[in-house]
């Protein structure tokens, strides 16, 4: 069966088509993104601009025949942080849906996180034992923990490294004082979900999701995604710390020109570093090991387990 996912993040725009069938592994087919930076575009109100607006309709419509084109039969559509935090995502869903006829749904970010679990579950298997994901998004950070598909604790933070670069990192490099102020508020705000997620014990495998993390793997040396998906990728605290200390103080553009890291997202590169740090920390990680399975193959994961046989 082919499927198409639209997903609608706080950075990137992105529709995945893919070739699904119960018991099998999704193999993508076709990829069309674009980095609308919905979390960027807010004004004063936390209104999505017009222009962004137009841009994400635009890129609906578009979307809808890519996949009409590609033999898609069904399209699955959910949008994360941006839209649910948007004063206007109501308003903004409303109109995608009268003016392309797709529906989409806006996640909780608990979901998010039970989703992403799901995927990174299915990628390493029961043999991880008791299984604890990290991912950090443009808008939110998500961290779940359990011994089954289904995690036994998951949490969604506002901590995404595009809204913590947005309210906290003007300067370019910031200051000294914005990045302590930041580092200050990341910390209280995951120390309030590390009893929770750990309540059960500490983790057999700690794995780490998104476009952040694989990022910060590949500056600490990391093989690059051109090796494929089975090469294994790991995360040592001790990188990311020198890395929380290092990317705060080098430019936008000096950070653009390290290994692995895009023009587009190389200026929320630091927020990512100090957040990883935290989360590293305060749940007593000493390594992370990276999924390349996150959000999208967990919704297909999801469908294909309903769909009749």
């Amino acid at each position: 069966m082919r499927l198409g996912v639209l997903d609608v993040g706080s950075n990137t725009v992105h529709l995945l088509v893919v070739d699904a069938h119960q018991g099998g592994r999704p193999l993508p087919a076709f990829s069309y993104k674009a980095e609308l930076r919905l979390g960027e575009n807010m004004d004063t109100e936390n209104r999505l601009s017009k222009d962004c607006c137009q841009r994400l309709v635009d890129f609906v419509r578009e979307s809808l025949r890519i996949a009409e084109d590609k033999g898609v039969r069904k399209t699955l559509a959910f949008a994360t942080s941006a839209v649910r935090d948007a004063a206007n995502g109501d308003e903004l869903l409303a109109r995608i849906e009268t003016e392309t006829g797709v529906q989409i749904t806006v996640l909780p970010g608990a979901d998010e996180a039970r989703l992403t679990f799901l995927a990174a579950r299915r990628w390493f298997g029961w043999s991880s034992g008791r299984l604890l994901l990290l991912d950090i998004g443009g808008g939110s950070l998500e961290i779940a923990a359990g011994i089954d598909e289904e995690p036994d604790n998951a949490v969604s933070l506002p901590l995404g490294a595009g809204r913590l670069t947005r309210d906290w990192l003007a300067g370019d490099p910031p200051s000294a004082d914005e990045v302590r102020a930041l580092r200050r508020h990341v910390r209280a705000e995951i120390a309030t979900a590390v009893g929770i997620l750990l309540r059960d014990g500490p983790p057999n495998h700690a794995v780490a999701t998104s476009k952040t993390f694989r990022q910060l793997a590949r500056v600490a040396g990391a093989a690059p995604s051109s090796d494929g998906p089975y090469v294994k990728r790991a995360l040592k605290h001790t990188d990311v710390q020198a890395l929380a200390e290092r990317l705060p103080q080098l430019s936008i553009a000096e950070r653009g020109e390290l290994p692995g890291v895009s023009q587009g997202r190389a200026g929320q590169l630091a927020a990512g570093a100090i957040v990883a740090d935290a989360a590293m920390d305060l749940l007593s990680l000493a390594d992370l090991e990276i999924c390349p399975w996150a959000l999208r193959e967990g919704v297909i994961l999801r469908q294909l387990d309903v769909l009749p046989d």
